[in-house]
């Protein structure tokens, strides 16, 4: 069943091959990239372009120097990257400057970042799954452990710093691995199928999308496309394991894909891929217990458009849903202290194909990343009204998967 999940996530990949040639105008090597510490917020000051900072919210932080970006690709792909590619960013125009790619690294499609900003994660998107660590400092890889199946394409860092997640696509399972005081993974220390329940309609098995944990630290959540459910688990933080608590099912044949919490810790929303929308779900920090409510349109209108991932603003009034097959981000109003979507617009992407999208650290800018024309399209974010402006021509990069500004 493995080799089934494995070519479904990568039958838009073949497609990507299309874009073959597009590299990242910089050198291959790592020399070149800033180091995370030289682009922290007292470096020196740069003069803003005029009429480029719609948000209320950056105008009251003081300017400050091209932040590190990193980017996920395949690279098993017809023009497909070579690794974890290097850029800058300039906070108040959005401007993306290529830096060079993070080598050794085999098909990294989604990234993460340890909570002391040292280190970066990656999965290795193959058969034989894996995830990967660099410390930032020299770009050094520092090792990869097996995640125990096929097709990882999400991970996390639990909030304490000391276990990092994944989900395998491939076959269906989450597993976790222990991080030691260099950023290091350790051998895995769980690995928990979802056997149960049975697969939604038109599925071979669970494939499991993302896992993330809750706001409050209490639970893990893993999202499964396979069987149309939401696990929570808790996780003992002493051995490393998890233990299912309780799961929630979304209407047959929705294939959840992404969850994301709203600041406020109690409300979640829920991406579904295969039915093309959105749900607005109640999290109870006590039990774990994920209530999801009515599904909601995504604005792409009849016929499936692959609902990829969602994002909320850090103020929490406004959420963001890309649609790959529409080619647009839907733009919410979060109302009701979270409990309550409404949609307002969609916004054409730029790009081909939008896997997946990110804020900036302090919800400024919107980041795309666009598998099919490679690139990665940056919008200004204005944060009174949530509306969205695109900030320049989009930034080449090789069959771009996963966008991580920091």
């Amino acid at each position: 069943m493995g080799s089934g999940g494995l070519s479904r996530r990568r039958f838009v990949g073949t497609l990507a091959g299309s874009a073959a040639g597009v590299t990242l105008p910089a050198a291959t090597g790592c020399d070149d990239a800033p180091a995370p510490e030289a682009t922290a917020d007292t470096a020196a000051p740069e003069a803003t372009t005029p009429g480029t900072r719609p948000s209320a919210q950056s105008e009251s932080r003081a300017p400050s120097g091209p932040r590190p970006l990193y980017l996920g690709t395949y690279t098993s792909v017809e023009g497909g990257g070579k690794g974890i590619g290097l850029a800058a960013y300039d906070p108040d125009t959005g401007r993306v400057t290529g830096t060079g790619t993070i080598t050794d690294v085999a098909d990294p499609s989604y990234l993460a970042l340890h909570p002391d900003g040292r280190t970066l994660y990656a999965v290795d998107e193959r058969e034989d799954g894996a995830v990967t660590a660099v410390r930032l400092a020299d770009r050094k890889v520092l090792g990869s452990r097996s995640t125990g199946g096929a097709a990882p394409c999400h991970l996390s860092v639990h909030p304490g710093g000391r276990w990092l997640l994944s989900a395998n696509y491939g076959t269906g399972s989450v597993a976790v691995h222990p991080i030691d005081a260099s950023g290091a993974l350790g051998e895995r220390t769980d690995l928990v199928t979802h056997s149960s329940p049975a697969p939604g309609p038109g599925q071979d098995g669970p494939h499991a999308h993302q896992i993330v944990t809750s706001p409050d630290g209490g639970h893990v959540l893993a999202v499964d496309l396979g069987t149309d459910t939401v696990y929570t688990y808790r996780l003992d933080q002493k051995a490393g394991t998890l233990t299912e608590v309780t799961r929630a099912r979304t209407k047959p044949g929705a294939g959840p894909r992404h969850l994301t919490f709203h600041p406020g810790g109690r409300y979640a929303y829920l991406a579904n891929e295969v039915d093309n929308t959105v749900a607005v779900c109640a999290y109870d920090p006590g039990s774990g217990r994920v209530t999801i409510g009515e599904e909601q349109e995504t604005g792409t209108g009849s016929g499936t458009s692959y609902p990829a991932q969602i994002v909320v603003t850090p103020n929490g009034r406004f959420a963001y849903l890309a649609n790959r097959g529409h080619n647009s981000l839907a733009r919410y109003a979060v109302e009701a202290k979270g409990a309550r979507l409404r949609l307002l617009d969609t916004v054409p992407v730029s790009g081909d194909f939008p896997r997946q999208i990110a804020l900036s650290p302090d919800g400024t800018l919107l980041f795309a990343a666009n598998q099919r024309s490679s690139t990665v399209s940056v919008f200004l974010l204005d944060d009174k009204s949530g509306e969205l402006r695109l900030a320049g021509e989009p930034f080449a990069s090789p069959v771009a998967v996963c966008a991580l500004p920091l």
